[in-house]
């Protein structure tokens, strides 16, 4: 999700111990340079279709998305990309910081900004310069949102190229990369950059992501749709969970927004009092369906300010002023949304729980501008106790807890907006669930 909006990607590169996935290698003899160390990001958010999309491809019909599937398959089990060699052992890869991590997120002040900016001073210490990072879908909400992380984070490239449809030729202006005209997308103009971060549909990413991994570069790529999540030869990442020696792969994919957000908090639980069920439920903000989603809340709020009238929706399914709505994404066969079942998905493959630790989620839109929210309640094989947890979340990395009911201190989205870390608060103990459960909201 976003910093700044609760789209916003998390594409910030981080050191290992804050969730850093690297690859080292040598670059092909031409460019003579070592990309030790180097690193990239993505967005947590799937992009939504609104997203612009370059190429225009059409959906996919099955057999394609199997060929698709089926050839980067044979390219991991092979341990090369398409029309390059075999990667080199300590290959490259790219920091699939998420997004998530950013939507409910929120950075104490003082001595955690301080960390921060260690944090990217080490990025950029860490690893000599790429010699480019391309956005594929620079124009949206979520591209957007990379190129202010790469910015952000100082990342170490000497270069960023832009690639888009309907931006196509327009410039943009960098604050460290300065200005930048945005190129129409073409396979070759994206194998030569190292790393390629996809801001795109996943129907384009199941079309592309093969074609652009690999070629004279090496590059690697990583994906910020729901295309390759569910690859079982296809990384999904969580920097602090398991980025750490898992991404030596052409493709990196990072989970859903909804998903990484929970992830960071359900992990140290887990790792220490072993998960048995999750319940869970998300107040996602109009930015979770990027541009639109926000115009469209604010339009309809202002027009009722001068009308009184709030105009029939366009891009939601119902009016979000004054109204929440308990959809996100299609209805699957078993009543739960696919935005609900990610959840269940991800988890299992993220965590590599097993089939009899069980998920639910209930994903409902709230008319809020930017940040997601979640109340989740666990069941535990292990006894629990919310003070002790407060602890481990204290340690952990990329939380923050913010948990004091008598100075009326709990996690909003009103403070989490433009920040990092998720937040974290009412910890207390389950009353279903006794000493084997707990419930917080984050």
């Amino acid at each position: 999700q976003f910093r700044s909006s609760s789209l916003k990607a998390s594409a910030c590169a981080v050191q290992q111990e804050g969730g850093l996935l690297v690859r080292s290698g040598k670059m092909p003899s031409a460019r003579k340079a070592n990309l030790g160390g180097a690193a990239a990001a993505a967005a947590l958010l799937a992009a939504p279709a609104f997203v612009s999309m370059p190429g225009g491809s059409a959906r996919a019909g099955q057999q394609a998305v199997q060929a698709a599937q089926a050839d980067a398959a044979a390219r991991h089990a092979a341990g090369q990309s398409a029309g390059t060699a075999p990667l080199a052992s300590g290959a490259m890869v790219a920091g699939a910081a998420l997004a998530g991590m950013s939507v409910a997120a929120t950075r104490t002040r003082g001595s955690k900004r301080a960390n921060k900016g260690l944090r990217a001073s080490r990025v950029a210490m860490a690893a000599e310069k790429v010699g480019c990072v391309g956005i594929v879908g620079c124009s949206g909400a979520v591209g957007q949102e990379m190129l202010k992380c790469l910015e952000d984070r100082n990342f170490p490239t000497e270069k960023v190229r832009l690639f888009a449809k309907r931006a196509a030729g327009t410039t943009v202006s960098s604050s460290k990369f300065g200005d930048i005209v945005v190129e129409p997308f073409s396979v070759e103009a994206a194998q030569e950059c190292e790393i390629c971060l996809l801001a795109v549909s996943g129907d384009f990413s199941l079309e592309y992501s093969p074609k652009i991994g690999g070629g004279p570069l090496n590059t690697q790529v990583v994906d910020n749709s729901s295309a390759w999540r569910y690859d079982e030869n296809t990384p999904l990442v969580v920097p602090e969970i398991n980025g750490e020696g898992r991404c030596s792969a052409p493709l990196v994919a990072n989970p859903n927004c909804t998903t990484a957000v929970g992830a960071m908090a359900l992990w140290p639980i887990h790792q220490k009092y072993k998960l048995k069920k999750v319940l869970m439920s998300t107040y996602q903000a109009a930015s979770g369906a990027g541009a639109e989603g926000m115009a469209e809340l604010e339009n309809g709020l202002a027009t009722w300010v001068k009308e009184g009238a709030v105009p029939k929706p366009e891009f939601f399914a119902h009016q979000l002023p004054f109204n929440v709505i308990p959809q996100i994404d299609k209805f699957q066969e078993n009543g739960y949304t696919k935005e609900e079942m990610k959840v269940a998905w991800e988890l299992k493959k993220i965590f590599g729980l097993s089939d009899d630790v069980k998920v639910s989620c209930t994903a409902v839109r709230v008319p809020t501008l930017r940040a997601h929210s979640e109340s989740i309640v666990i069941e535990t094989e292990e006894p629990i106790n919310a003070d002790d947890v407060r602890e481990l979340l204290r340690k952990s990395p990329g939380v923050k807890v913010v948990d004091d009911p008598a100075t009326l201190q709990y996690p909003m989205p009103l403070n989490a907006t433009g920040q990092e870390d998720v937040e974290v608060g009412r910890i207390r103990q389950s009353l279903v669930f006794g000493d084997h459960g707990l419930e917080f909201f984050l």
